[in-house]
């Protein structure tokens, strides 16, 4: 079968899926959406001339172990952001910022599916956007980070404590750190050379993985929200204006660092590379694309932001690809338990991406400094 396509069996079950859900019209066609790396997704075409959609998910609940507490999370999000957008947000971006809808099961008030051990929801479809797996320029690096920075701002206030933390460890990079060393201890996976490099590579670094951690028990970084997975196509774009309009896939909110946050975002932006690469000698961080990405989150975010924040944000920026990186190799060696692959070897080469983003910021650190003193 070709990539992409579905079997008529599965067409037919997740037909049956969808209209478990209060659709506004009747199912035409389903196809597959996205690629992530953890859940299912599906793009639910509706009949109708309007062309409506909607989205159709399979939560991995080896990942998410606790399902009802991520829909919880989510709604809280959700209602929190439409309070404050509802109270006048002075920023323009806000007023066309939107949060994608739950869609209720039939005769039920709850927003999801248990079916044969599996767990499914249905997510409104954000018509006229559209989601880019690489920056094209500096104005959309811009708009990138300036929608990640309106997101904190309108969820800032929203007392964590609120949140359940349904990923513990979850972008906690000493924790990453004591798995892999558990699971290299154990793996009985040959070693390639370029494994050996992987891991030389992590030996180097690994006392620099508490750096955030160590701040935040010092008291000098705080829990708030966090998206947890802020990656460059998780953020859509008006298909006209090309402005940042929304922020999907909400299951890794929870209380957090807003560093990893913004690291991951500029991680996964100012490599133009991307990071399913094999070509590594083609990766780099990009401090031009940094520097537009901070621009643009700065000038929404910054009111929220403490001296210590700010300061913060260099180690944020390293830290994230190492941690990535970190996490790609201990699935590796794992047996690719963990994150979609497509080929052998497939985490392996992402790590290696990931290791040399990191390098590259390393190399780069005093101008990284300099640049968020600028701004």
């Amino acid at each position: 079968m070709v990539r992409g396509e579905i079997s008529a069996e599965d067409s037919a079950h997740l037909q049956s899926v969808a209209e478990a859900f209060e659709l506004p019209a009747p199912v035409a066609r389903i196809e597959p959406l996205g690629n992530g790396n953890v859940n299912a997704t599906y793009r639910v075409h509706l009949v109708g001339p309007e062309q409506r959609s909607t989205v159709l998910q399979r939560l991995n609940t080896s990942v998410f172990r606790q399902p009802r507490l991520v829909m919880a999370n989510i709604e809280a999000v959700a209602a929190h952001v439409e309070r404050r957008l509802a109270e006048g947000n002075p920023d323009p971006a806000a007023r066309a910022w939107r949060m994608p809808a739950l869609l209720r099961r039939r005769g039920s008030a709850e927003p999801w599916l248990e079916r044969d051990g599996q767990f499914w929801r249905m997510i409104s479809f954000l018509e006229a956007t559209r989601s880019v797996e690489a920056i094209e320029g500096p104005e959309q690096a811009r708009e990138i980070g300036a929608g990640l920075g309106l997101f904190h701002a309108l969820i800032h206030d929203l007392p964590a404590e609120q949140l359940a933390d349904t990923l513990e460890g979850f972008h906690v990079t000493p924790a990453y750190l004591e798995q892999y060393r558990r699971v290299l201890a154990d793996s009985r996976l040959e070693r390639c050379e370029r494994c050996s490099e992987a891991i030389a590579f992590v030996a180097e670094r690994e006392h620099r993985a508490g750096v955030l951690e160590e701040a935040r028990a010092a008291g000098k970084l705080q829990l708030r929200p966090i998206h947890g997975d802020p990656k460059i196509n998780n953020l859509l774009l008006c298909e006209r204006s090309g402005q940042a309009v929304a922020l999907i896939d909400l299951d890794t909110v929870k209380p957090g660092l807003v560093h990893y946050d913004i690291g991951d975002c500029l991680r996964s932006a100012c490599n133009p590379a991307g990071e399913e690469t094999t070509n590594f000698e083609a990766v780099h961080f990009d401090l031009d694309l940094a520097e537009a990405v901070l621009q643009g989150y700065l000038g929404v975010a910054r009111g929220f932001l403490t001296p210590a924040d700010l300061e913060a944000i260099p180690d944020a920026i390293a830290l994230l690809p190492f941690e990535l990186g970190l996490r790609f190799l201990t699935d590796h060696l794992a047996g690719d338990v963990y994150f979609r692959t497509e080929r052998p070897g497939h985490n392996l080469d992402r790590a290696l991406v990931q290791f040399r983003l990191a390098a590259s910021v390393e190399r780069q650190r005093a101008a990284i400094e300099a640049l968020v003193e600028r701004l």
